[in-house]
């Protein structure tokens, strides 16, 4: 059964042992907490989501239909120019519970007047969300109920909880060796992680494995992600002084609507399934 969270907004919980996840519906599907044996995974600024004029700063926000930032924030559809914010319209739209159990809900949206306007398929989305033991998979599947092929671009965009004090001694395991830097616009060699820099927002293109892991330092669990083969980008952000690294797996690169470089496709009338899996 759902109850009033954070802002009085309904959350609906999740919970398996010692794990418990909870989830706001109304702002995104959003993630906003997960908590394993007391350790708080997620970081949450609360102020940004009792806001609807606000992004929420936290939590595990949907990246759909487009990760990043679009050039201008606009791309062409047969000739026709489309505007859309940064990240897309999921993290901000209300989301339908389909089903709710003790350690499975499912939420759906669908394509809309208002969707319409900024992404002209119609669709229907399906985040289904599952807790065992510790782990949290997420499930997010796209039905392209369109005449024409329908561009996928995916990203998940969790903030992982991590102290300032504990920044420089956190990593994220990776054999990337070259980074997009998206604060300079320029490609680097990636030797090292410095997560106490003003802004860390590093876009690693080549590494090669469907996962990783995220050390959060001493006395803390460590954060072990799964995902599909089809998310073939890794973010890493953070912002010096606020608690958080973002591991973020995205299916494409920033733009990717607009130049067409890595999208995925769902057929007329098909289905695509893509998992992200997270554990604590």
């Amino acid at each position: 059964m759902p109850f009033q969270g954070i802002g009085g907004l309904e959350t609906y919980a999740l919970a398996d042992g010692e794990c418990r996840v909870e989830v706001i519906p109304s702002r995104g599907a959003l993630i906003s907490r997960m908590s394993v044996a007391g350790d708080e995974v997620l970081y949450l600024d609360e102020s940004t989501v009792v806001d609807p004029s606000k992004n929420v700063r936290g939590g595990i926000p949907v990246l759909f239909p487009t990760a990043g930032r679009l050039p201008g924030n606009t791309y062409p559809v047969e000739r026709q120019a489309y505007t859309m914010p940064q990240h897309g319209f999921a993290r901000r739209l209300p989301w339908t519970v389909r089903q709710a159990e003790k350690s499975l809900l499912v939420m759906g949206l669908s394509s809309s007047e208002e969707t319409l306007r900024q992404f002209p398929w119609h669709f229907d989305a399906q985040l289904a969300l599952s807790l065992e033991d510790s782990r949290l998979t997420i499930d997010f599947d796209l039905e392209n109920r369109d005449t024409r092929p329908l561009p996928l671009h995916l990203g998940f965009h969790p903030y992982f909880h991590i102290a300032q004090s504990a920044k420089a001694v956190a990593r994220v395991e990776t054999d990337a060796t070259h980074a997009w830097d998206n604060q300079r616009g320029l490609e680097i060699p990636f030797t090292d992680l410095d997560l106490t820099a003003t802004e860390v927002d590093l876009h690693l293109r080549d590494h090669s494995r469907p996962g990783t892991t995220l050390h959060r330092g001493p006395g803390r669990r460590p954060v072990h992600l799964t995902w599909s083969p089809e998310f073939r980008l890794l973010v890493l952000w953070t912002l010096q002084g606020r608690d958080f690294v973002c591991v973020e797996p995205w299916t494409a690169a920033a733009g990717a609507l607009a130049t067409g470089e890595g999208l995925l496709t769902v057929a007329p009338k098909e289905r695509l399934s893509l998992a992200f899996d997270i554990e604590g």
